[in-house]
């Protein structure tokens, strides 16, 4: 079978199986040819490669070799140090995707990720979807070997396509697959990243004290925050917050009031987080994709570094 049809009937498939009002992301053809894309593929193989040398496993292409569960199982038994009870060898579809589900299902739970959170599921990884599979080894690289010089700066054309009752929407975006601001530095583990991993029933008060500083400090814009998941993601309160609490007005058409795309918002995030940089208020990288993504630790760390500056100022006299 010519290898450009079979991608072809992959991504069919996907989106055959994909509910209506549900968008799907498919990388553009010329896309894959990135000289950036191949390094990272490269570069995943061969730390995979690394890993799993003492089981004599050998991964030779990520479209091709993942899809079954078989080296994905392996590998997170490996980096993760756990036992998944799954079959060793799964030949047929049914048995492939259930135990795909399983390890991913652990994946989840040991990345302690939320299901909006994720950027890949059970039937885009069988389907060898090559977007689908990075996300889902990058995460795993970046959570487990975070000294991993991970080619940074690494986005990809992807079209994306939304059943609809009528037919099928389409339209192009930007994908981040790596950080946008990542050197290849190794990451500092810090004070987040303890309460997540060492005292994670303490997250939500930490969560609550922000919520509470934020509000108090937006009484004058009449907005309030509810969801601090969800409600910073496009960058847009958090530009106003940064206005209201270093006292300047920051001019509306410097960013989208009312983003209606990843690169609107990673726009505004990226306007707000090089504002706390050059402020001297924020004194960690924190990349713009993972609070466009949700990612509630990078949030967090954001906002704590406003409130450490301007704490005194938020108690009521």
């Amino acid at each position: 079978m010519d290898p450009e049809n079979q991608s072809e009937g992959s991504q069919e498939t996907i989106f055959d199986e994909a509910p209506i009002g549900e968008a799907r992301k498919i990388l553009q053809p010329t896309s894959e040819n990135d000289v950036k894309l191949q390094e990272l593929k490269t570069f995943l193989i061969d730390w995979m490669n690394n890993e799993l040398k003492q089981e004599h496993i050998v991964v030779k292409s990520l479209e091709e070799d993942l899809f079954d569960g078989l080296i994905l199982h392996h590998l997170l038994q490996k980096i993760a140090d756990i036992k998944i009870e799954v079959e060793e060898i799964t030949l047929s579809a049914i048995n492939q995707k259930r135990k795909l589900g399983v390890i991913l299902e652990a994946v989840t739970s040991c990345l302690q990720l939320e299901e909006r959170q994720l950027k890949w599921d059970m039937s885009s990884i069988h389907n060898k979807d090559l977007l689908a599979t990075l996300h889902l080894l990058v995460a795993l690289a970046r959570h487990y070997r975070p000294d991993l010089p991970l080619p940074p700066n690494v986005s990809v054309e992807v079209v994306v396509m939304e059943p609809t009752k009528t037919g099928m929407k389409t339209g192009k975006a930007i994908e981040f697959v790596t950080k946008s601001r990542d050197e290849g530095a190794t990451h500092k583990k810090d004070g987040f990243d303890q309460l997540f991993e060492v005292n994670p029933e303490k997250v939500n008060d930490v969560k609550q004290a922000m919520l509470n500083f934020v509000n108090k400090q937006l009484i004058n814009l009449s907005l309030t925050v509810t969801d601090i998941d969800t409600q910073f993601a496009d960058g847009v309160i958090l530009l106003l917050l940064i206005g209201q609490l270093e006292g300047y007005f920051i001019n509306l058409s410097a960013f989208f009031l009312t983003p209606t795309s990843e690169e609107d918002k990673l726009h505004n995030i990226s306007l707000a987080l090089d504002l706390l940089v050059d402020e001297g208020t924020l004194q960690t990288t924190v990349d713009p994709a993972e609070i466009v993504n949700g990612d509630i630790k990078s949030t967090l760390r954001v906002l704590y570094s406003l409130f450490l500056k301007h704490k005194k100022a938020s108690k009521p006299s």
